[in-house]
């Protein structure tokens, strides 16, 4: 018992910071400049936890200044408390437990990024850098419900983030569940007097969430550092889709010979695509969402091969239905029901397909073959939103047809890496 005391404490230790206060980088004439963040933990000034795992040490920087301009975008000027994530104060952080890591930041930072595309109420729970379920709802406590639910297992010690304020029947939910960090504009009094009660729980309050969508027509540099100590830059992924009006049916050439889906989607299908498509841009490549009623059904993210992502979101599909029947109707787990229950959950899962009847695709890369479009409509779907641009469109697109299966093509491939 004292050995697995021992190894516990190793994640709830505070690494000392020895990164700089200031961080200038310099691309050519251009010039950004940071400043380290810390926050009063413990009667004393802190940074992050770790990083990745214990034992690596780690800094959170905010951008204070910048003047970059490289290739017309617009790009993120910085400014001392005006940024998200990197603009963190200490009352903004309310914490029970354990303070802050690396993870728990950029798991924030990652749902912020696919929040900056919605209007509507929405929550997003994360799990290792990738969603795991995100819904939209007319109420901010009904869309974390669908969210949790979309993959409840997942969700377990996840980081969920929401784009209104929490309310009371919004934290009555989340005192259901265990949940790392939940990220909100604001806690509503009730709600944090309820949600401060939950062990281990860090509530961070994203002040600047208002301007969140302004974030959906600035770019920024993104670094990556290679393990020879180099550095990749590239400019962030900027998206074109915004309605439906950007979308185009899907067509192709080959030979002289022109290939176009037949069946249009519908509006009900346009509304679902388009939330697929701002899932999926933050999901880590190849990455597949099948999606319904503006809720996701199953994610798969980074897969090797296009087929692999379709075929794993299926199956997950299948299991995340069957958990949640259960819960719903027995509230135990699938594998705490009796072989009776169990029977009975199979059927109807079987009957609608884990839930994936009905709801659409999206894909963040091009399909290189049908055999996707094949096990996809095996499962009942309607309508797939991707790039285009594959060789074998024709053969996509007459696949499609065959079943038929609505698609569009964005034009713009959202790989992230």
């Amino acid at each position: 018992m004292a050995e697995k005391k021992k190894l516990s404490a190793m994640y709830k230790e505070v690494l000392s910071d020895n990164f700089p206060e200031d961080l200038t980088i310099t691309l050519g004439d251009k010039k950004l400049r940071y400043k380290k963040r810390q926050w009063a933990v413990g009667g004393k000034k802190t940074g992050l936890r770790y990083g990745d795992n214990p034992g690596q040490e780690a800094a959170l920087y905010e951008l204070k200044e910048s003047n970059l301009s490289i290739g017309g975008c617009k790009y993120v000027k910085g400014g001392e408390g005006k940024g998200l994530v990197s603009s963190i104060s200490d009352s903004d952080l309310m914490e029970s437990g354990k303070h802050v890591g690396k993870s728990n930041l950029t798991d924030v930072d990652n749902a912020l990024a696919i929040l900056k595309h919605f209007d509507e109420p929405t929550a997003v729970i994360m799990k290792h850098n990738n969603p795991c379920g995100a819904a939209s709802r007319t109420t901010i406590a009904e869309a974390y419900k669908e969210a949790y639910m979309a993959d409840r297992l997942a969700a377990f010690g996840g980081v969920a983030a929401l784009n209104r304020v929490v309310d009371a029947a919004t934290a009555e939910q989340v005192m259901k569940h265990y949940l790392e960090v939940v990220a909100a504009p604001d806690f509503e009094k009730e709600a944090l007097d309820m949600l401060l009660k939950k062990r281990n729980m860090r509530l961070i309050r994203i002040k600047n969430i208002e301007r969140l969508n302004a974030y959906r027509d600035l770019c920024y540099i993104d670094f990556k550092s290679l393990m020879d100590g180099g550095l990749i830059a590239q400019v962030s992924q900027e998206t074109r889709i915004r309605s439906k009006d950007d979308l185009m049916i899907a067509a192709a050439e080959n030979q002289g010979e022109q290939y176009t889906v037949k069946r249009k989607p519908t509006e009900k299908e346009y509304e679902d695509m388009l939330f697929a498509w701002k899932i999926v841009q933050g999901v880590t490549s190849n990455a597949i969402v099948f999606a319904k009623n503006k809720a996701t059904v199953a994610i798969c993210p980074g897969e090797q091969d296009r087929v692999g992502a379709v075929e794993i979101a299926i199956i997950k599909a299948h299991k995340k239905f069957s958990d949640r029947l259960s819960v719903e109707k027995y509230e135990v787990t699938y594998t705490q029901l009796q072989q009776r229950q169990k029977s009975e959950i199979d059927a109807a899962v079987a009957k609608e397909k884990g839930s994936i009847e009905g709801s659409v695709v999206a894909s963040d890369g091009f399909f290189p073959f049908r055999d996707s479009i094949d096990a996809a409509a095996e499962q009942g779907i309607t309508a797939i939103i991707q790039p285009g641009g594959s060789i074998n469109d024709p053969e996509v697109i007459e696949a499609c047809n065959e079943r038929n299966i609505a698609m569009v093509f964005t034009g713009q491939r959202v790989f992230r890496h």
